[in-house]
């Protein structure tokens, strides 16, 4: 109710918002765009971050924007895998920060306080005679938000040299099949629409940063003419709609703005609570979109075998070999793992050349319970915005693991696995799992053991 009233009153405003799901069914503490969606009708300006970075930079351009606006902003970036993913980040000085900030829309919103000096009302009641047409006062801030936010982000561009856009169309400038999203699965997005370019498909994708207010104008010429088919994706569930909000927003605007004949769109929900998003997903969909009836409605990354309206999907197509490194470390909350790996980001970030990410999975028990740690290390910065499921590092913290779980699932063929193990050297083989052993023959890992507790 408070951000009906923020937004009512023309406060500047900037919340920062780790998307999250929110409890239906059940309660979970995982991301998806659940939380944000239900808030979409308050009349705060929506900036959509899909990395660490541009979290940081989104920050800045939301700032600027709402003191000049005097609209509020959500600067939005996906729980978990956004807000708790280690990434390098070029952190913008104190003199840019000043630079980005007009002092007269400080000045401006300074003047605005409630002071007994300046006496002025605000947030009265109002009655039928006069509420519709303060209601529809507004009307203009809203209007010039896309231009201010456009402004900012050029100003930030010219500061920083980073480039954001409203709407950032990727791919085949002559692309037939088009995906749209918002968030952290635009990575994943990206280097499986360079992958089917380079196969010779035309493909691409428009990622979305301004959702609201949405700009029909720079949605509409920001996708390629050439565009047949497209598939939104939208990471919530809004039951009993015809669509998801972004589809149906997609569907408004090439309504409102598009002239040639009207390409077919196709909405789908994907990573609700935080659930897999990956580029052998991202591939179905385009494939999906190749059909002469492509599903509508769809969902992926789960096996709906109760509604039927799941995309079946390749597990076994992956990008990883991209990557110099993927490593993955399973421990127990609170042995120290996490912590270790997080500096051993933090070397490689700073003394190599490298590019490195660190994403970490607990369950909601966290301390006590397992933790598996997904690092990568690169020549090119990292966009995969996905769990690794090609590793060609696999270490176990704990012996007992072995029973309890396929620490060997993800591992590559010829991949390296390192354990941590109570016993003499000579006697660790003796004791692996059956299923252990044969997974270390069948993929020819490499294979080292530590007693690491007893060093």
């Amino acid at each position: 109710p408070n951000m009906y009233k923020i937004a009512g009153e023309l406060t500047p405003t900037v919340f920062h918002i780790a998307a999250r799901a929110l409890a239906t069914h059940a309660l979970s503490i995982f991301g998806d765009h659940s939380d944000v969606m239900a808030v979409r009708s308050t009349g705060f300006a929506m900036l959509f971050g899909s990395s660490p970075q541009e979290a940081h930079d989104m920050a800045m351009i939301a700032t600027a924007a709402t003191l000049k606006a005097s609209v509020p902003f959500l600067n939005i970036f996906d729980g978990f895998r956004t807000s708790h993913e280690l990434n390098e980040v070029k952190i913008i000085p104190d003199s840019l920060i000043r630079a980005m900030i007009d002092e007269a829309d400080v000045a401006r919103h300074r003047d605005r306080s409630l002071n007994p000096a300046n006496p002025f009302i605000r947030g009265t009641a109002q009655n039928p005679d006069v509420y519709f047409q303060s209601r529809e006062a507004c009307n203009q801030y809203h209007w010039q938000v896309p231009a201010l936010v456009e402004d900012a982000m050029q100003k930030f561009e010219g500061l920083t040299g980073r480039s954001y856009k409203l709407f950032e169309y990727y791919g085949h400038p002559e692309a037939e099949r088009i995906i749209i999203i918002m968030g952290s699965g635009a990575g994943a997005v990206q280097e499986t629409v360079e992958y089917l370019n380079a196969t010779g498909a035309k493909v691409g994708y428009l990622h979305v940063h301004l959702y609201r207010p949405f700009s029909v104008k720079h949605f509409i010429d920001a996708l390629p003419r050439t565009v047949q088919k497209i598939a939104v994706l939208d990471r919530c569930k809004e039951t009993g709609a015809i669509g998801e909000p972004l589809y149906m927003d997609v569907i408004n605007a090439l309504h409102a703005g598009w002239e040639a004949p009207m390409p077919k769109v196709i909405g789908g929900r994907y990573g609700l609570a935080s659930k897999e998003f990956s580029p052998a997903m991202v591939k179905a969909i385009y494939d999906e979109l190749q059909k002469e009836a492509p599903k509508k409605g769809f969902t992926i990354g789960i096996e709906d075998d109760v509604t039927f309206t799941s995309l079946p999907y390749d597990k076994n197509f992956s990008l990883e070999a991209q990557h110099l490194f993927r490593g993955l470390f399973f421990g127990l909350g609170a042995d120290g793992t996490v912590s270790a790996n997080k500096n051993t980001i933090k070397i490689i970030g700073e003394v190599t050349e490298h590019h490195a990410q660190g994403y970490f999975v607990y369950d909601s028990k966290k301390s006590g319970s397992l933790t598996v740690s997904h690092l990568r290390f690169s020549e090119q910065p990292i966009r995969s915005t996905y769990l690794i499921n090609s590793a060609n590092f696999v270490a176990c913290h704990h012996f007992n693991y072995l029973e309890k779980y396929d620490v060997l699932k993800d591992a590559e063929k010829g991949a390296t696995f390192l354990l941590n193990a109570p016993y003499n050297t000579e006697d660790v083989w003796d004791r692996l799992p059956k299923k252990i052993q044969e997974e270390i023959l069948h993929k020819e890992l490499k294979f080292f053991v530590v007693n690491a507790s007893k060093v």
